[in-house]
């Protein structure tokens, strides 16, 4: 992925972020036309697929376990019901799943042989699969690219100097090699941060610095608006204007011009002119339907109605890398096979209990 070697210096940097604004809009939307669409936005989907519970002190995310929130934690979704929801994205328009879950890193059990069956399902509808399940490791990463996974997710937040005062169950450096591992994997990287939790304009810079130190930055740059939620530290912070949102995707789209950058959390406090000058400074997608994970996002019908009135269209599935072909998981299918074979002498041995004369004990309860 291409960057503008203009700006690698963190002066240079700060005097693009601070240029006025309709000059920094009119030179964004310059670049984006020279790379994408202009009238082209993905419309994606966020489904969360194991909510709450989770063992990280991240002081923006209301399901953190330690914390007090309306949260509900939920246990894993099958997978027939995250088809079932990922159909009826597609049907609404979205091209792209990404699929979360409340985990503090990606472990090797029962769960992770579900979410792999969810990408193969998935990415066999035409979607582009992405997941954010926490940390992996290079085994992990390469078992989701095997089953279609189209991209991973893997936000840095801030920069490293700010990280430590929103988070300290997970180091800057652990975020960094998840997202090695992805690469490795051959899988594309989604990474980007959220602005609004005190951070300071220099912060903002530092985490664009960080994606420009990569060997390769990454091909999706979300930017979030933090959604401040009750009972977490970060209740009481004050939520951005728009405006800062709007320079936040301009210089991002400047100084990462081939990469997607896409206007995340916070769009419910956005009006819509607000939320056009994002698609006009280079906000290649959005996230659209009713949550995002658990915090409210603009529904559907409002998406359509914006994309109508602005003369956007729906981006579809696979302009920027080929679909990935989703192989047979051995492990997956191993322990398919395991679980068969003890169902099926379950099913004989009680075949056999009844033919023989056995009879359950039958208990009758005492009021």
């Amino acid at each position: 992925m291409k960057v503008n070697t203009n700006y690698l210096r963190r002066d240079d940097l700060l005097a693009l972020y601070n240029k006025p604004l309709l000059e920094l809009v009119f030179e964004a939307a310059s670049v984006h036309r020279q790379y994408h669409n202009p009238q082209e936005v993905q419309m994606a989907s966020l489904l969360s697929i194991k909510t709450g519970g989770c063992p990280e002190d991240c002081g923006y995310c209301p399901q953190a376990a330690r914390y007090h929130t309306d949260v509900n934690v939920q246990k894993l979704m099958n997978v027939d019901t995250v088809i079932e929801q990922a159909k009826n994205a597609k049907a609404n328009g979205s091209s792209r799943l990404c699929m979360g879950a409340a985990w503090r890193e990606v472990r090797d059990n029962k769960d992770f042989d579900s979410v792999v069956e969810m990408v193969q399902e998935v990415n066999n509808l035409g979607m582009e699969v992405c997941c954010t399940l926490g940390m992996l490791n290079e085994e992990q990463a390469f078992r989701l690219k095997k089953a279609g996974l189209f991209a991973y997710n893997h936000n840095l937040d801030s920069s490293p100097e700010f990280y430590g005062d929103i988070i300290s169950t997970r180091e800057y450096q652990e975020r960094l090699s998840t997202i090695e591992n992805a690469r490795k994997a051959g899988i594309t990287v989604c990474s980007g941060g959220i602005i609004g939790m005190g951070e300071t304009v220099d912060d903002r810079i530092g985490l664009l610095l960080s994606y420009l130190q990569m060997e390769k930055p990454p091909e999706s740059i979300p930017i979030n608006a933090l959604v401040a939620v009750e009972g977490t530290p970060l209740e009481n912070q004050k939520p951005i204007e728009q405006w800062e949102m709007i320079r936040m995707v301009a210089v991002t789209r400047i100084v990462f011009p081939e990469s997607v950058v896409r206007l995340s959390a916070g769009r419910t406090k956005m009006s819509m002119e607000g939320q056009a000058l994002c698609f006009l400074a280079g906000a290649g997608s959005i996230f659209t339907g009713d949550k995002l994970l658990t915090t409210p996002n603009p529904e559907y019908n409002e998406d359509r109605e914006m994309f109508d009135i602005l003369g956007l269209v729906p981006k579809i599935a696979f302009q920027d890398a080929p679909q990935p072909i989703s192989e047979p998981d051995e492990i997956l299918l191993k322990n398919k096979e395991e679980l068969r074979l003890r169902d099926a002498a379950l099913k004989l041995a009680n075949e056999e209990a009844i033919a023989s004369g056995f009879e359950p004990r039958k208990f009758t309860s005492v009021n």
